[in-house]
């Protein structure tokens, strides 16, 4: 029996994690790595875990509790890990188990100096390092101490900061086990760690080394600031050595002490030139072995080096897979779309196959590859305009990356290449007509799509839809589409930069834009104002509404009906989600609940247009907009005339605008045509996944959505499926959540976030790009679900990022501040149609704004104040 309970580290197999833990696993992949010393020693499993937690009365009961608590609740966290923790402790260990790990210790030196390091099966992961969550301690003398360290490792599960750790992951307390290392003591001249990728950046280039002087508690614990080594290609690139007064030593009957460094010591460094670079040689060896970037910690013993631990670096953002070995430069998908949240495997594989460009996907969020546009003069300097101006991080990160020497390769133009140069027209007519056309056109289309898709099932619904995903591009790069888009876009930085420099006023189109024409994204927010209308004469309907929490979405409308009213409302409801019922936050991602899904999404906005709007608001605030539009109108057309040349200046002016009312609209209009394919897709997709879970091959409809589009298809051709590659997309897909995805990428790795480089707002002022003329003051709302809106008017909408799905909410409020976002995506539209003062690209927003704060938003200048 007691082999089980403990193994030698070098018998150890990395892929052993549910017996040694991540540590252990880890340490015995490093004893296996040829010129890679690593110090004696053993692991003492889970199954001993295992043994001694069957000893602890109510363990069960204990357990229960602690996975109700909220882990805000930090007091009830408190008292019932210690609980936990003393009932472990005080568990005497078994016999058996006792004397196979004396036993252990009398192979490896029973007297000797040892490490006693916790080890849990949810640690050092590729997803997840949980560093720093269980308890280490060194310099452990003698088999009775050691023994009871062990006890201390085990409790240390539940310390309070790794049990909120994992509330925090969705990770089961009991699906995560405890094992020990026990390893022998190093007395190191120098410690530290070593990343073989800059942790700060991402790029994987870039080693970075920090030593100091005795043990590594002392960095560790922050006692001493490091020497800090940056490492590229071999050669130090960059060094700071600090002042290191102290250093943790070991003592020599057990445990550790700090001692002041001799003062002529201080300012050496721990490491010689040749020591670093031959340490990150090490560190390299150990990065291809494990096949990602690494946390290493080092020891430093008579110039030779001893690795006391590895584990992956979970905070950087993965690459793309290019298939080559050449420099790439990536550009966030997600920043264009509105949609920074991770995407599932489905979502992913369908907006792949509809996309109008390759896209590539890391972290759960998608790239496009921009570098060969960048590679040739013409191309960069047309790409490089269209960014700038919807969103100039992104502009300065590329220049950025282009002034460094020789990453981005120099090609010849090949031709005409990017969007039409800067204020060029498009050559169609201002005819609205078009407009009204080329919607008609998606129209009958998504009809068609609709009708033949109804009689598809099993192979032939996947060989329909990828003829359907041909059809979907067709329709999505329409010549006369892209014209009309370009169209209206073109008109607005005309008259943006044109009356700035004829009247000197700032964003005048945003007011010339006011409630234009054809744009189904307003109309969508303005509808629900309606709907509003319908519900407030009736206070058992409205009451309903305020309790709906407790009911499932699809019993929702039918118990509306039978209150007092409800028909009526759910009739309107009914019809609302008709038109709009294929929205939703995040609808780039196909796999996204959809509001006709998930109707009851839509409750907390309806309940503050009740509350905060009187009947009719929807017709008076459109017909108000394209009063103020007319109005700036006359206003900038009669200050022209009185220039030189004014007439002319006059009707160019004119020409604008109305070419900008006539096609700015219709902006919005593919994304809605694309969001509605997608809602036809999702729903057969579903039924097809509704009969594998009938068929016994799925547990859950939901499943599919972690396959891709032909991993599905051939799930549904074989009825087969792995279990096991749904759990793994699970668990990616959970982890993605933690990455910030980067406007820019390199195929190095490094996240280039770049800067907007202004100097005129106020030095405290948080920066970012006007995208809606005004200033506005109020009370800032910070809410990142649009589900749990609970808005008043005058309110100030601080999110993350607002796709079309939002805009019923900016009907009721009086500002807008969102951290991604640019001049031309959907936010920035609507937020000018409703004549909302907006600045949006204002990073860490929802951090650096608190929910009930005063704000002024400086929507004319691009930026925000926050106010005492």
């Amino acid at each position: 029996m007691s082999e089980r309970y403990v193994l030698d580290l070098r018998e150890v197999a990395e892929t052993q994690v549910a017996v040694v833990g991540g540590k252990g696993g880890h340490l015995g992949g490093l004893s296996r790595i040829e010129g890679i010393r690593v110090p004696d020693g053993f692991c003492v499993t889970t199954d001993a875990f295992r043994r001694i937690m069957a000893e602890v009365p109510s363990i069960d009961d204990q357990l229960d509790q602690l996975s109700r608590v909220n882990p805000d609740d930090r007091e009830a966290v408190r008292t019932l890990s210690a609980r936990i923790r003393r009932t472990i402790e005080g568990i005497a260990i078994p016999g058996d188990l006792r004397g196979a790990i004396t036993r252990a210790l009398g192979r490896h030196g029973e007297q000797a100096a040892y490490a006693v390091r916790s080890s849990a099966t949810a640690e050092d992961l590729p997803t997840a390092s949980f560093a720093g969550q269980q308890d280490t301690y060194l310099n452990v003398v003698g088999p009775t101490a050691i023994l009871q360290h062990i006890s201390r490792c085990w409790a240390s599960l539940f310390t309070e900061r790794a049990v909120t750790y994992r509330r925090r992951g969705g990770i089961d307390h009991r699906t995560v086990h405890m094992a020990v290392v026990v390893q022998r003591m190093v007395f190191p001249d120098a410690a530290g760690i070593l990343f073989t990728a800059d942790p700060v950046t991402g790029n994987r280039k870039v080693a970075t080394v920090d030593a100091g002087f005795g043990l590594g508690e002392a960095l560790v614990s922050g006692l001493v600031n490091p020497d800090v080594f940056t490492v590229r290609h071999g050669e130090i690139v960059a060094r700071t050595i600090a002042a290191k007064q102290r250093a943790v030593h070991a003592l020599p009957d057990g445990g550790t002490r700090e001692a002041a460094i001799d003062a002529r010591r201080q300012e050496q460094p721990a490491l010689t030139d040749a020591q670093v670079v031959r340490l990150v040689e090490l560190g390299r060896r150990i990065e291809a072995h494990f096949g990602r970037p690494q946390d290493i910690e080092w020891c430093l013993v008579d110039d030779d080096f001893q690795i006391v631990q590895s584990r992956p670096i979970t905070t950087l953002f993965p690459i793309p897979e290019s298939g080559d070995q050449e420099n790439h430069v990536y550009l966030s998908v997600g920043h264009q779309q509105m949609m920074t949240d991770p995407m599932k495997p489905l979502g992913i594989s369908v907006w792949q196959l509809t996309a109008m460009a390759p896209m590539h996907e890391a972290g759960g969020r998608l790239f496009v590859d921009a570098t060969r546009r960048l590679a040739s003069p013409a191309n960069r300097a047309a790409l490089l305009d269209v960014v700038g101006r919807g969103d100039p991080l992104i502009r300065d990160a590329l220049e950025t990356v282009l002034e460094r020497d020789d990453f981005v390769p120099s090609l010849p133009d090949a031709g005409p290449g990017g969007p039409p140069a800067r204020g060029a027209s498009a050559p169609i007519e201002t005819d609205p007509a078009i407009v009204t056309g080329l919607i008609e056109r998606s129209r009958t289309s998504i009809a068609a799509l609709e009708r033949d898709i109804r009689t598809k099932t099993g192979p032939a619904l996947f060989d329909f839809l990828r003829e359907a995903f041909e059809e979907h591009k067709r329709v999505l790069t329409d010549p006369l589409s892209m014209q009309a888009i370009m169209a209206g876009m073109e008109a607005t930085w005309w008259l943006n930069d044109t009356l700035r420099e004829w009247l000197g006023e700032k964003n005048a189109a945003d007011t010339l834009t006011l409630s234009a024409p054809d744009n189904v994204t307003s109309e969508m927010g303005l509808a629900l104002l309606d709907v509003a209308d319908v519900i407030r004469p009736h206070p058992e309907v409205v009451a309903f509404l305020r309790g709906v929490e407790s009911i499932e979405d699809d019993a929702f409308l039918d118990e509306l009906a039978k209150v007092a009213g409800g028909a009526e409302a759910r009739d309107a409801i009914e019809s609302y989600l008709d038109r709009y019922g294929m929205r939703c936050v995040g609808e780039i991602d196909i796999t996204r609940p959809r509001w006709r899904e998930r109707p009851t999404t839509l409750v907390p906005v309806i309940l503050d247009n009740v509350r905060n709007f009187e009947p009719g608001a929807a017709g008076r605030r459109f017909e108000q907009g394209r009063q103020k539009a007319r109005e700036k109108e006359r206003d900038v057309l009669s200050r022209l005339r009185a220039l030189p040349d004014g007439d002319r200046k006059a009707d160019e002016a004119k020409r604008m605008i109305d070419r900008v009312r006539t096609f700015i609209g219709y902006r919005e209009y593919p994304k809605y045509g694309i969001i509605s394919r997608y809602f036809v897709y999702k729903r057969a997709l579903l039924a097809e996944a509704e009969r594998l879970v009938e068929a016994g091959v799925l547990p859950e409809q939901e499943d599919i959505f972690y396959l891709t589009f032909q991993e599905l298809h051939d799930v549904v051709r074989s009825h087969q499926v792995d279990d096991r590659l749904i759990q793994r997309r699970k668990d990616a897909f959970r982890s993605y959540h933690a990455l910030t995805p980067p406007r820019v990428l390199t195929s190095d790795g490094e996240a280039v976030t770049g800067a907007y480089r202004r100097d005129d707002a106020p030095a405290d002022a948080l920066i970012g790009l006007p995208v809606s003329a005004g200033t506005i003051e109020g009370r800032a709302r910070v809410i990142l679900d649009m589900g749990e809106a609970d808005l008043e008017a005058g309110d100030i909408l601080v999110t993350a990022f607002t796709d079309p799905s939002w805009s019923p909410l900016f009907v009721g409020i009086a500002g807008l501040v969102t951290e991604v976002g640019g001049l031309m995506t959907h936010g920035a539209v609507i937020a000018r149609e409703y004549g909302l003062p907006a600045v949006v690209g204002v990073e860490r927003a929802t951090r650096l704004i608190r929910d009930g704060q005063r704000i002024r938003v400086h929507g004319t200048d691009g930026y925000v104040e926050i106010l005492p």
